[in-house]
């Protein structure tokens, strides 16, 4: 049966295009080769200016990085290159730095967007992407990761501009409270014990004076 049908095929490809069945194949393929590659040439096309687009828009001039002196931890996370109108911030060891000219990086969708915003310090350290290393905490750290953060401070140090430091938090503790009570007590004990020994002399003098003027009437 499949027989049948390739000879009827045949003939009908000799009797409407006067081609040998072989002849019409290879015309066939060459037909759809071109296709291929002109539709090939359009996409491309179409995808160099998609790219000329992009490249244009990050070439496109940035605003000068704008010193911000101490800022918050809170503030910080603000310009994390969410808002396109704010600079695109990171910290290293609590210096502040204006990365917005790497926004491919370390902004949204970036390989390092995680770091934005932050004091990225333990991560960079580590080279970790954990929410627990998002931080500027740099305790305990060995000396090869404490070298590669300084690795990476020198590299912000020259590519970038520093904007800013995080404002540092003291912390009251129960033992600085403490530790003045206790001071309070002793100024207060001193003055107790200068108190007496004071009158005591003024109580002294009067006596003596006393004597001397009844010596003297006698």
């Amino acid at each position: 049966m499949a027989l049948q049908l390739w000879e009827t095929l045949k003939e009908a490809i000799t009797a409407y295009t006067g081609l040998s069945p072989a002849t019409f194949f290879t015309v066939l393929a060459l037909l759809w080769a071109v296709y291929y590659v002109i539709t090939g040439l359009f996409e491309s096309s179409d995808d160099h200016h998609q790219l000329s687009r992009a490249l244009e828009e990050q070439m496109e001039p940035l605003p000068p990085p704008v010193q911000l002196g101490e800022v918050s931890e809170e503030e910080l996370k603000q310009c994390d290159g969410s808002d396109p109108k704010k600079p695109l911030l990171m910290a290293i060891k609590g210096q502040i730095y204006d990365v917005s000219q790497s926004r491919m990086f370390y902004g949204p969708g970036g390989p390092y967007a995680s770091f934005a915003g932050k004091d990225a310090s333990r991560a960079l350290a580590k080279m970790s992407f954990e929410e627990n290393d998002l931080t500027g905490d740099i305790s305990g750290l060995g000396p090869f990761e404490l070298d590669a953060l300084q690795d990476w401070e020198y590299r912000f140090m020259r590519k970038y501009v520093k904007v800013g430091t995080i404002k540092k938090t003291v912390p009251v503790t129960e033992g600085d409270d403490s530790g003045e009570a206790s001071g309070a007590t002793e100024s207060d004990a001193k003055l107790a014990e200068d108190g007496p020994s004071q009158s005591a002399v003024v109580g002294n003098e009067e006596k003596s004076s006393g004597s001397d003027e009844a010596t003297k009437t006698g």
